[in-house]
C-alpha cells in the first residue's frame, strides 16, 4: 500500500482533498544536487546507463521538493536504441542517429520487441533501487515516448523543428509508416509492462511532437497507437500528454486512458468544457510562470485549480526550464499541497 496515494486516487477518478502535484522534469536540471551528480559522468548516455545514478536522480526531487510522486529518470530514446537505432546526444544539437529509417527494409532490420526488451535492464534495475528506497511512501511514475514521437526521431534521424522527413513518410509510404508505428507500439507495451512489474504505479506517455501533425494525421497515426498502449494497462492508470495538440483535444478525449495531460496553450476552463466535468486532467501552468514572484505563481496556480475542478492533477504545461529557481518550484508545490477544495 502506498502511504501518500493522492495521485493514484485522483488518476482513478476519485475526488481528493486537494490536487496532487508532481512536475515534469522534476528529476534533473533545476537541482544543484543533480548537476553535481551528472558531472561525474562523461556524457548523458553514460549517465542514464548507470542504474544507481538514475535512481539517485529520481529520488532527489522527492527529498528536495516534496512532490506527490517520483518519476523514474530515463529518456524516451531508449526505445529506438533498444530496437537498433543507435544515437549520440550532441551538446546544443540534441540526438543524432547513426542511421535513419528510410524504408521497409530498414524496418525489417530492427530487433524484435522481445529482443529489444533484453537490452533495457539498466532501466528496470533503476526502478528496483528506487522502489526499495521509497519504502511505499509515494507512487512511482514510469514513462515512455508515444509511438508517433519515437517514429519522428527514428525516421528524421535527429531532432527537428518540423520533422518534415518523418511526415513525408506518412504521406508517401503509409504501409511502412504503420509497420514502424506498430513495432514501436509493441515494444513500448512490453517495456512499460516490465516497468509495472518492477513497481511503477502509474505510467505517462509523452507525445512530444503531436502538435506538428495535421488533425487527420494525428487521428490516423497517433491516436490508434496511443489507444493500444492505454488499453494494455488495466492494472494501472495511464496519463497521455500530447504536447501542442490542444486543438485536437476533442479527439484526444476519446482515448481509453485515465488522465489527459494539457500543455499551457489552452485555458483550463476551455479544456474542461471540451472533456466534461468528470474527465481527469493534468496540468497546465506555463513553465515560464515560475519566473514570476511567488505571489504571482500562487495566483496562477489558484486560477488553474479553480477552473479545473476536483478531477485534477496539478503539473506544468511542459517540463520545468533549467534556469528556474528551485525555491519557486518548492513554493508552488507547497501552495498546492496546502490547498483545500
Amino acid at each position: 500500500m502506498i502511504k501518500n496515494d493522492i495521485l493514484l486516487r485522483a488518476a482513478n477518478g476519485q475526488i481528493t482533498e486537494r490536487p496532487p502535484i508532481w512536475i515534469m522534469r522534476q528529476a534533473g536540471r533545476i537541482l544543484p544536487e543533480y548537476r553535481a551528480l551528472r558531472s561525474k559522468y562523461k556524457d548523458f548516455k553514460d549517465f542514464i546507463y548507470t542504474s544507481n545514478a538514475t535512481a539517485e536522480a529520481t529520488l532527489q526531487p522527492v527529498n528536495a521538493l516534496g512532490v506527490d510522486a517520483a518519476i523514474i529518470f530515463s529518456d524516451i530514446l531508449v526505445i529506438p536504441e533498444a530496437l537498433g537505432c543507435n544515437y549520440n546526444m550532441m551538446e546544443s544539437r540534441g540526438p543524432v542517429f547513426n542511421k535513419s529509417i528510410d524504408s521497409e527494409y530498414d524496418i525489417k532490420q530492427l530487433k524484435s520487441p522481445e529482443a529489444a526488451l533484453q537490452t533495457l535492464n539498466y532501466v528496470f534495475e533503476s526502478i528496483s533501487i528506487v522502489k526499495q528506497e521509497l519504502q511505499s511512501e509515494i507512487p512511482l511514475i514510469g514513462f515512455a515516448g508515444a509511438p508517433w514521437t519515437i517514429f519522428a526521431y527514428m525516421v528524421e534521424g535527429k531532432g527537428s523543428k518540423d520533422f518534415s522527413k518523418a511526415k513525408k513518410m506518412l504521406y508517401t509510404n503509409e504501409q511502412a509508416s504503420r509497420q514502424l508505428l506498430q513495432k514501436i507500439t509493441d515494444t513500448t507495451i512490453l517495456y512499460l509492462k516490465e516497468k509495472v512489474n518492477r513497481g511503477c504505479n502509474i505510467i505517462q506517455l509523452f507525445d512530444s511532437w503531436a502538435g506538428i501533425l495535421s488533425p487527420i494525421h494525428f487521428q490516423q497515426f497517433s491516436i490508434p497507437y496511443l489507444n493500444q498502449i492505454s488499453k494494455a494497462f488495466p492494472e494501472v492508470p495511464v496519463i497521455v500528454f500530447a504536447k501542442g495538440a490542444m486543438l485536437n483535444l476533442n479527439i484526444i478525449n476519446i482515448l481509453d486512458c485515465q488522465v489527459l495531460g494539457l500543455d499551457w496553450n489552452i485555458e483550463m476552463n476551455t479544456a474542461r468544457r471540451i472533456v466534461g466535468e468528470n474527465r481527469v486532467l493534468q496540468g497546465n501552468l506555463d513553465p515560464c510562470a515560475l519566473y514570476s514572484d511567488i505571489v504571482e505563481i500562487e495566483k496562477s496556480a489558484e486560477t488553474i485549480i479553480k477552473q479545473a475542478g476536483k478531477h485534477h492533477i496539478f503539473n506544468l504545461g511542459h517540463g520545468v526550464y533549467p534556469d528556474t529557481d528551485p525555491q519557486k518550484v518548492k513554493a508552488l508545490i507547497d501552495y498546492v499541497k496546502a490547498y483545500n477544495y
